[in-house]
């Protein structure tokens, strides 16, 4: 087309995290392209320069419950008017942003992170460890009653997308599996040059990072390295905080409260990175090789794309803390050569991942 093309960008919310991380890489692709989602912080719409478009959930009262009652986003996701604009981007995982409503002359490509976890392939975690603390009744009960009919709502939802990216090779084959459409792989964006020489000399210990909620299973990590008498340094809050506490013994720290500048000293001082939930991808093992700091990681979803057992890591087969306790024990950092790992990061970073988007988009759409 002679005219540059009118492009929207939709995503389920604006809140933080490695989804937005795509958004954002996608707002330096395509500037002026608003960016509808169901509500946005202060912090990144300001970092998207007044882009974003937001309707009446963003001032809905009950602000802390938008994200546990889909049904509102459903409502506001279908009835966005998207006419008039050549093709539309959604970024969607656990929302609903993919099942937009587009006229018949636009393109939609998802770029999908994930079928909706508690609908599909973590259903039966999600209802045995809903992550609400006192409210875990309640939700299991919420769960039970509404997964039948967002179930049949999601799956109509996934075949309004025209064309699909997936974030690894995982949710590639859970694409298929549960919606039944083809998609190709697009690893995405990830801050390499941020992590790289931060290294310290001597590694000391090792490192985890993350939100503490029940599907991370950092409780593994903290028992495994307890068992062992291991140095580790925990990295993050949530809902799991005081459980992982009690469960520590005393060669595990933990850091609540770690700046994003300090983070990179952190993960770089480590003899590895200690990674055991089942990820869709998972954006902070690959960061922890780009300080130059090896990976020990649950074999499987997205860490299958990038650790590889003795150049940039190793894994343990199972999620309990025998098998993380034994790969531990076979553990040698002397195998691993900071410099490797960094290159081995690098086909990770934002580049390559605004140049295969751009690849693909040109593809599909002319």
């Amino acid at each position: 087309m002679d005219r540059s093309p009118k492009v929207a960008i939709v995503h389920d919310w604006l809140v933080g995290g490695g989804a937005e991380r795509v958004v954002y890489e996608l707002h330096l692709l395509y500037p002026e392209a608003p960016i509808y989602t169901s509500y946005c912080t202060d912090e990144w719409r300001e970092k998207f320069n007044g882009k974003v478009v937001t309707g009446w959930l963003q001032h809905w009262p009950f602000s802390k419950l938008r994200k546990y009652i889909p049904a509102l986003r459903i409502w506001w996701f279908t009835r966005l008017d998207l006419s008039g604009y050549d093709f539309v981007i959604s970024s969607s995982g656990n929302g609903e942003a993919k099942g937009i409503r587009t006229p018949k002359n636009t393109t939609h490509i998802c770029y999908c992170h994930s079928p909706t976890h508690y609908y599909w392939r973590h259903y039966d975690q999600y209802l045995k460890q809903p992550g609400f603390g006192v409210f875990n009744p309640l939700a299991r009960l919420g769960l039970r009653l509404l997964v039948g009919p967002l179930r049949k709502w999601d799956l109509k939802a996934s075949k309004r997308p025209d064309y699909y990216i997936a974030n690894s090779a995982h949710i590639q084959s859970d694409i298929q599996k549960y919606y039944g459409r083809e998609a190709v792989v697009i690893h995405p964006p990830v801050d390499v040059d941020r992590f790289a020489g931060k290294g310290t000399n001597p590694r000391q210990g090792f490192v985890t990072v993350g939100r503490q909620v029940p599907f991370k299973q950092t409780d593994i990590i903290v028992e495994a390295c307890t068992k062992l008498g291991l140095p580790l340094k925990v990295i993050g809050r949530g809902t799991e905080h005081d459980n992982l506490m009690r469960l520590a013994g005393p060669s595990v720290t933990f850091l609540d409260n770690v700046s994003d500048k300090e983070m990179p000293k952190h993960i770089a001082s480590a003899q590895a990175f200690l990674f055991a939930a089942f990820e869709d991808f998972g954006v902070t093992p690959v960061e922890a090789m780009a300080a130059g700091t090896p990976v020990i990681a649950y074999k499987a979803g997205g860490a299958l794309d990038y650790v590889v057992s003795g150049e940039t890591g190793e894994f343990f087969a199972e999620q309990s803390v025998a098998s993380l306790t034994s790969a531990l024990q076979k553990f040698d950092p002397a195998k691993f050569k900071p410099k490797d790992l960094r290159t081995h990061a690098e086909a990770f970073d934002a580049l390559h991942f605004r140049k295969a988007i751009q690849a693909f988009i040109k593809e599909k759409t002319t």
